[in-house]
């Protein structure tokens, strides 16, 4: 099985600081015997350049994967020791290539992590060091295997929320219909109070002009009966 893409960044960028630790001394011998170093300044300058910016990869590539959660939580912590132990070692090596401190035989194995004191020496591993007891004697493809267990288990979580997530959408959805439907019963009903209270104000009115006109006729017929009387009264002999 392949190693994490990530381990091999992070290796490759431990050999960089590696060979730059030896370029920095290579720097010192050139100097203490009357050598010419402003060839390998430039080289140191470049490779300085190119650390920091697999540093700056690696903690983008670290994020990236935490907030995924393609690794566990202490994984993610382990790794940005790494990092953290990085930037440290690239503070000390631009430091030292500045002249801001004196570099010490001692040095290299501590910047080199036990390196050899000669050229083509291999680093130990710092992924090695300080390793959790969850992935200890563990390969590389073991520890992938154990992570890829988690998110699967995680990803198992996800998709029961999100089928929990996606029931409580559609009773969303029958709700938001039910409502829909019993506001248009509303609007027929307000529609039919609204012509039923034109329809009462109508015969209200009709009502009104009834008795309006009742009223008249009645004072009419007291009217007449009273002129029938009057003349009945005057032509009725003595």
């Amino acid at each position: 099985m392949s190693q994490d893409p990530w381990l091999q960044n992070y290796d490759a960028t431990c050999r960089l600081a590696q060979e730059i630790a030896e370029n920095i001394h290579e720097r010192s011998r050139q100097q203490r015997t009357g050598g010419n170093p402003a060839k390998i300044n430039m080289t140191l300058r470049a490779s300085l350049q190119k650390l920091k910016q697999n540093i700056a990869q690696l903690k983008e590539s670290l994020l990236r994967a935490s907030s995924s959660r393609r690794i566990m939580q202490s994984e993610c912590d382990r790794r940005q020791n790494l990092i953290d132990d990085l930037l440290t070692r690239e503070k000390q090596l631009n430091a030292t290539f500045k002249g801001d401190i004196t570099e010490p035989e001692p040095s290299r194995s501590t910047l080199m992590a036990g390196g050899s004191g000669g050229s083509g020496g291999i680093s130990a591993n710092p992924w090695l060091i300080n390793e959790s007891e969850e992935t200890k004697g563990l390969t590389f493809g073991e520890i992938k295997q154990q992570q890829q267990r988690v998110i699967e288990a995680q990803d198992a979580g996800l998709d029961a929320l999100a089928a929990v997530i996606s029931r409580q959408k559609i009773m969303g959805q029958e709700i938001g219909n039910e409502l829909d439907e019993q506001n248009e019963i509303i609007d027929d009903l307000a529609h039919l109070v609204d012509n039923t209270d034109d329809r009462i104000r109508n015969e209200t009115r009709r009502v009104k002009l009834v008795e309006t006109k009742s009223a008249s006729c009645g004072m009419l017929v007291v009217i007449v009966l009273l002129l029938i009387a009057i003349i009945v009264v005057a032509v009725w002999p003595v």
